[in-house]
C-alpha cells in the first residue's frame, strides 16, 4: 500500500489542452489535476477526481510538465489547496519560469500560495449547494493578479453574485468572472442580463468543452 511523503501528490492526472476558461484562455496549458475533493457542488464535473489517484513525486511532476512544452501550467482538482504539499508544486512550477494559475473553490485558506501564481477562486452560489463553504476571508487576499469566478445556475445565483460585486467592490480587487452552469443555465440568458445591468466582469463559455465535449482529459 502506498503512503505519502513528504515529497509527493496524490495525481488524477497530468494532460495537455487548450485552457477553456480565465484569462489564459485559448493558451496551449499543462493541466495538473491533484486527487480529493472536501467538497461536493451540485454541479460538479470533475466528480471522477475525488477518489483514486497515484503518488507523484514533486520532481516526477515537474518532468512529465515539462515533456508537454507549454509555458501556462494549471494545477486543478478536486481541490487543489487539500493537500497541503500543493503549495511546494506551485512554488516549484514558478522557479521553473511557468506561468502558473491554480483554480481552487475558494473554501480553503490561499494566503499560503506563491504570489507569482494567479489564483482563480470559485466563490460558490447558492445553486451550488456548498455555498456555506465560502471562506470568505479570501476576498481581502486577492489581488489584480489573481481572477474570481461565479458559476452562475439561475437567476437567484446571478441576484446573489450581482450584490456581492457590489457589496465587496470585486471588481476593483482582480478580474471577475461570470460563467453560466453547464446545462443548467442557456449561456446567452445569462450574456443578456450582465449586459443589461452593464456589470464590470467577463463573461466565460467552458472552451475545452465547446471543442471536445464534457470528457476527462481535455
Amino acid at each position: 500500500m502506498d503512503t505519502p511523503a513528504a515529497d509527493r501528490l496524490r495525481l488524477t492526472e497530468i494532460f495537455l489542452s487548450v485552457q477553456g476558461e480565465s484569462r489564459s484562455v485559448g493558451w496551449p496549458t499543462v493541466f495538473v489535476r491533484l486527487t480529493g475533493c472536501p467538497l461536493r457542488c451540485q454541479y460538479c464535473d470533475t466528480a471522477y477526481a475525488f477518489h483514486g489517484g497515484e503518488w507523484w513525486e514533486i520532481d516526477a511532476i515537474l518532468a512529465e510538465v515539462a515533456r508537454h512544452g507549454a509555458r501556462h501550467v494549471c494545477v486543478t482538482g478536486g481541490e487543489p489547496l487539500a493537500q497541503k504539499r500543493c503549495l511546494a508544486l506551485l512554488e516549484k512550477l514558478c522557479d521553473a519560469g511557468y506561468e502558473v494559475s491554480l483554480e481552487t473553490s475558494g473554501a480553503l485558506d490561499i494566503s499560503g500560495v506563491d504570489p507569482r501564481v494567479s489564483r482563480v477562486v470559485d466563490l460558490k452560489t447558492p445553486g451550488s449547494k456548498e455555498m456555506q463553504r465560502n471562506r470568505l476571508e479570501n476576498i481581502a487576499l486577492l489581488t489584480p493578479r489573481d481572477q474570481l469566478k461565479f458559476v452562475i445556475c439561475d437567476r437567484a445565483d446571478y441576484e446573489w453574485a450581482r450584490a456581492m460585486v457590489a457589496e465587496h467592490q470585486l471588481a476593483n480587487r482582480c478580474e471577475v468572472l461570470f460563467s453560466p452552469s453547464q446545462g443548467q443555465l442557456e449561456p446567452r440568458q445569462l450574456a443578456e442580463w450582465l449586459l443589461a445591468d452593464k456589470l464590470p466582469v467577463r463573461f466565460q463559455l467552458q472552451l475545452h468543452k465547446v471543442l471536445w465535449g464534457d470528457v476527462a482529459g481535455k
